[in-house]
């Protein structure tokens, strides 16, 4: 292997693979250093296999970090029209599905990787998978870096050094916290991290309550003092789960109750006052039948009274109704962790790196770039949008 590059990239996903193709591009000679078999483990397995590669609607306001303005100069150098183009250039189209999700025509997210791998090829930046690095040390001008693969050890020098090893969720995928090792090793500081984008369990005392409604899924409007977001839920054996949990999740802390309206957009009250001027009789089991499934409205008898007739349902039954329907309460007891979490919160603070290149303050050549960076988005796209952005605001600069 030859001994010297421009830079080289640790980590194979998404952001990295982006760099070293734009790096490419540029004329410059990066090795690209992946711990699994393969790269992209999370492109493969990213919307169910589909690869949700960008969303429509992309800007800073779907992105959390503690400085909200921090990805603004990334997502401006390399936009969702860039992102567009650049996957059409070689052959991907996409489809919008809900909310601005874009998806290749073929479904296929190893039809995404694949354009990385073969760009790679034709521009000769070098892969190399099944590698760990041991060390990274810097010298005067550049850097030390030694690996191993196979048994074998290698100590290569390079001018660069792109941490884009991902955050800590999917361990089982070989995900690591290599890039908070690295930031410790060269003082540069963190913010809280924690699990993104992750489902919600619930205490023992409502679990067979949520038990019973295993499966279930509605349309809801799910919210906090922080953000709010109109999507499918789903109740589970533990908790809850669907997109809307998964976004409040982000922005939730724990001991803090989140809401549900279980029929945004309507009002039950005035619904049921309409009913009940035709059919007073009807039982208010049979009228929440029309919105919800038997399997919830059953479960939803250990609070509401769903065998009395519409006529009969007193104000003080109402405000029980409407309090259940539409300010559904939930104090969550925890959640899944990272080993379900879609990203990770938290990371790399901005402070220490520039929003304009993504290069540490305190160490020139060192870069960091994708989730390890304190800039999670929501879900939809959005990660994927700031990892390709990352990629290529690096590639620019190394």
């Amino acid at each position: 292997m030859e001994s010297k590059f421009d830079a080289v990239i640790i980590g194979g996903g998404a952001c990295g693979l982006m760099c070293a193709v734009q790096a490419g591009f540029l004329g410059k000679k990066t090795l690209l250093i992946e711990h699994n078999t393969k790269v992209g483990a999370k492109i493969l397995i990213s919307g169910g296999g589909r690869c949700n590669y960008t969303n429509l609607h992309t800007s800073s306001q779907q992105f959390i970090s503690e400085n909200e303005h921090f990805c603004k100069s990334a997502l401006a150098q390399w936009t969702v029209h860039d992102t567009i183009s650049f996957f059409e250039t070689y052959g991907i189209y996409g489809k919008e599905k809900t909310l601005g999700q874009l998806f290749p025509t073929t479904n296929k997210a190893k039809d995404v990787i694949e354009v990385f791998t073969n760009l790679c090829d034709d521009l000769e930046q070098k892969i190399q998978c099944n590698t760990s690095v041991e060390f990274i040390k810097k010298l005067d001008n550049g850097f030390e870096i030694k690996m191993i693969s196979a048994g074998n050890t290698n100590i290569i020098e390079c001018n660069s050094v792109v941490i884009a090893t991902g955050g800590l969720p999917i361990p089982k995928m070989g995900a690591t916290d290599f890039a908070f090792q690295i930031a410790k090793q060269f003082d540069i500081k963190l913010t809280k991290i924690a699990p993104a984008l992750v489902p919600l369990t619930i205490g023992h005392t409502y679990r067979e309550w949520y038990q019973k409604l295993s499966g279930t899924s509605i349309f809801a409007r799910v919210w906090n003092n922080r953000a709010s977001f109109e999507e499918n839920i789903l109740f589970t054996h533990w908790g809850l789960s669907g997109p809307a949990i998964l976004q409040i999740s982000s922005y939730w802390k724990p001991g803090e109750d989140i809401f549900m309206d279980l029929l945004p957009n309507r009002d039950i009250i005035d619904l049921i006052t309409k009913e009940r001027e035709q059919s007073g009789k009807m039982l208010l089991s049979n009228f929440l039948g029309r919105f919800y499934s038997k399997r919830f409205v059953d479960a939803s008898q250990k609070y509401l009274p769903t065998q009395k007739q519409l006529a009969n349902l007193t104000a003080n039954d109402l405000i029980l109704i409407h309090q259940f329907i539409h300010q559904f309460t939930v104090k969550p007891a925890g959640d899944k962790g990272y080993d379900k979490a879609e990203v990770m919160r938290g990371g790399i603070s901005t402070d220490e790196i520039s929003s304009k290149t993504l290069e540490s303050k305190k160490v020139p050549g060192l870069f960091f770039g994708g989730e390890c960076v304190d800039v999670t988005g929501w879900l939809g796209g959005y990660n994927f949008q700031w990892a390709w952005a990352s990629g290529y605001v690096i590639a620019q600069n190394i």
